[in-house]
C-alpha cells in the first residue's frame, strides 16, 4: 500500500511572507530569536541544497526540485522496501548547542523509534559554501504504521533545534516527495521532488572543517573553550594555562625538530635518544599540564575536543620558544597529528575523499612556531600492530580505530604528507632503533646543521 503525506502537512502549501515570519520571531525569547533566525535563513536556501545520506561508508547525494522530471532515483530510496523516509537535520546558531545536540541525536533517536527502523547519517550543504554544511540522520520507518512514527517523531523534537522532513512514495511508485515539517517558528515551505544528484567535486565535510575540526588560529580555538566554560568547568582550568597571545616570535634561535608518526612506530625510543645525542630539550603535544583534562575533553564532540587539542599545540610552542633560546628542541607529536587525525575523521569515505593536495585545509596556522623539521616515521601495518600488542598500552578511540579500519590509516597517513610548513620528512622505522636514529641524526645534520 502507498501512503501520501499528512493531512496536516499536505494542506500548508502556501510561503509565509519574510515580515510574517519576522513578527512571529520578535514575540519569541532571545535564545529563541536566534534559533528561528538560523532555521529561517536555512530554510530560505532550501530548494539549492544537496542532501547526503551515508550508505555502508558511501554516500547518496539527491537534490529538489518543484516539477517532477528525471527518472534516476537515489540510491537512498533504493535500497529498502519502504513506503516513508525522514530526515531530522540539527540547525542552531548556538554552535555548541548544536553540536552536543547532534551528539546525543542518534542515541535518542535509535531508543525512542520502533524496532525495525533504521538511522544513517545524513547533511545538507550548499555546494562550494565554507559552513553551509548541516548534519544530522536519515531515518528508515517501518512502512506498517506511517502514521505512528509521524506522531512519535512530532513529539521526540517539538522542542529541539532541528529540521524534520519526510519522504513520501508517490503513486506511480517510482518517484518521492520532501515535505518539509512546520515548527514553532515557520510553516511548511511546500513539497518538493526527490532527484538524484551527481557526488560534489569537493566532499562536503570539508566545508566545515576549517576552525570547527581544525583550528587555524589560537584565538578561534580559544572562544570556543570560552564558550564551553558554562557547561564544561574543565574549561575554564585549560584556559588559565594559556599563553597570554599566541604568534611565532621570529625563527628560534636553535633547531626544533618534531618527530610525528603513529602509535608504535619508535616516536619515544627516537625522541629520548636525540635528546641524550643532541643534549636538546624533549618536549610533548599535548603538554603534561593538560594530562587530568584529556579524558574529559575526548568525550566531548570534535568542535570542543579540537579546540582543546589545538591549545595543546600553542602551550608547546611556548614551552618550545623558551627552551630554543637555550639549545635544540625535540617535540614528540605536533600540529600535524592534530590536523591529520582531524581531516581524516572528519571526511568520511575513501581516501580520495580528502582535500587535495595544496588544498587551505593543509596550511600551517600562522600564528604557530614552525619547526625546523619534521619527520614522519612509517612502519608496516603489520609490524606496527605487533609492536602494540606487546606493549599492551591502554589507547584513545582514534587509536583503536586506527587498529580496525585500514581505511581510517590510509586517510590519517595521507593527510600527514600533504600538510606544509613545513613537510615532513618520511622514514621507514623498520629497521632497529639504533639504524633508524642514525638515518634521522643524518637529516637533521643535513637539514638543521646541527
Amino acid at each position: 500500500m502507498t501512503h501520501t503525506a499528512p493531512k496536516e502537512i499536505t494542506g500548508l502549501s502556501q510561503k509565509p511572507t519574510t515580515d510574517s515570519l519576522f513578527k512571529r520571531c520578535r514575540n519569541l525569547s532571545q535564545p529563541m530569536q536566534l534559533m528561528a533566525r538560523r532555521t529561517m535563513s536555512v530554510v530560505s536556501q532550501w530548494s539549492s541544497r544537496i542532501f547526503s545520506v551515508e550508505l555502508d561508508g558511501a554516500e547518496s547525494y539527491f537534490a529538489i526540485q518543484e516539477t517532477r522530471k528525471g527518472d534516476v532515483l537515489p540510491e537512498a530510496f533504493r535500497r529498502a522496501n519502504r513506503d516513508r523516509f525522514y530526515s531530522v537535520l540539527v540547525s542552531c546558531s548556538d554552535r555548541l548547542r548544536q553540536v552536543k545536540f547532534h551528539a546525543d541525536l542518534e542515541e535518542k533517536l535509535l531508543k525512542a523509534l520502533p524496532a525495525g527502523c533504521a538511522v544513517d547519517p545524513m547533511s545538507s550543504f550548499l555546494p562550494g559554501t565554507r559552513g553551509s554544511l548541516i548534519r544530522g540522520y536519515f531515518l528508515k520507518a517501518s512502512s506498517e504504521d506511517p502514521s505512528f512514527s509521524d506522531r512519535l517523531l512530532r513529539d521526540l523534537i517539538k522542542d529541539d533545534p532541528v529540521l524534520v522532513c519526510s519522504y513520501v512514495k508517490c503513486e506511480d511508485g517510482g518517484t518521492w516527495t520532501q515535505n518539509l515539517w512546520p515548527d514553532a517558528h515557520s510553516e511548511m515551505i511546500k513539497t518538493f521532488y526527490v532527484v538524484h544528484s551527481e557526488a560534489p567535486k569537493v566532499h562536503p565535510s570539508t566545508l566545515n572543517i576549517i576552525n570547527s575540526d581544525v583550528f587555524y588560529s589560537f584565538e578561534e580555538a580559544r572562544e570556543v573553550l570560552k564558550e564551553s566554560s558554562d557547561i564544561i568547568p574543565e574549561a575554564a582550568s585549560v584556559l588559565e594555562l594559556l599563553p597570554s597571545r599566541a604568534g611565532p616570535r621570529g625563527r628560534p634561535d636553535f633547531p626544533v625538530i618534531v618527530i610525528e608518526g603513529l602509535d608504535a612506530t619508535g616516536k619515544t625510543t627516537l625522541t629520548e635518544s636525540l635528546k641524550g645525542a643532541l643534549g636538546a630539550a624533549l618536549l610533548r603535544s599535548p603538554p603534561q599540564c593538560l594530562s587530568p583534562f584529556r579524558e574529559r575533553f575526548d568525550q566531548e564532540p570534535p568542535l570542543i575536543r579540537r579546540a582543546f587539542y589545538a591549545l595543546g599545540n600553542y602551550i608547546t610552542a611556548d614551552q618550545v620558544s623558551q627552551e630554543a633560546s637555550k639549545g635544540p628542541v625535540i617535540v614528540d607529536r605536533f600540529w600535524h597529528s592534530t590536523a591529520a587525525y582531524a581531516i581524516a575523521t572528519a571526511v568520511g569515505g575513501p581516501v580520495c575523499n580528502l582535500p587535495d593536495e595544496g588544498s587551505e585545509l593543509y596550511r600551517w596556522p600562522s600564528d604557530l612556531l614552525e619547526p625546523t623539521l619534521v619527520v614522519l616515521l612509517t612502519l608496516d601495518p603489520e609490524e606496527r600492530k605487533r609492536r602494540l600488542r606487546d606493549r599492551g598500552l591502554i589507547k584513545t578511540e582514534e587509536e583503536q580505530k586506527l587498529d580496525h579500519n585500514q581505511l581510517f590509516r590510509l586517510k590519517v597517513e595521507q593527510a600527514y604528507r600533504r600538510i606544509v610548513g613545513p613537510v615532513c620528512v618520511t622514514v621507514d622505522a623498520s629497521p632497529s632503533a639504533d639504524q633508524v636514529l642514525r638515518e634521522v641524526q643524518l637529516l637533521i645534520k643535513t637539514k638543521c646543521h646541527l
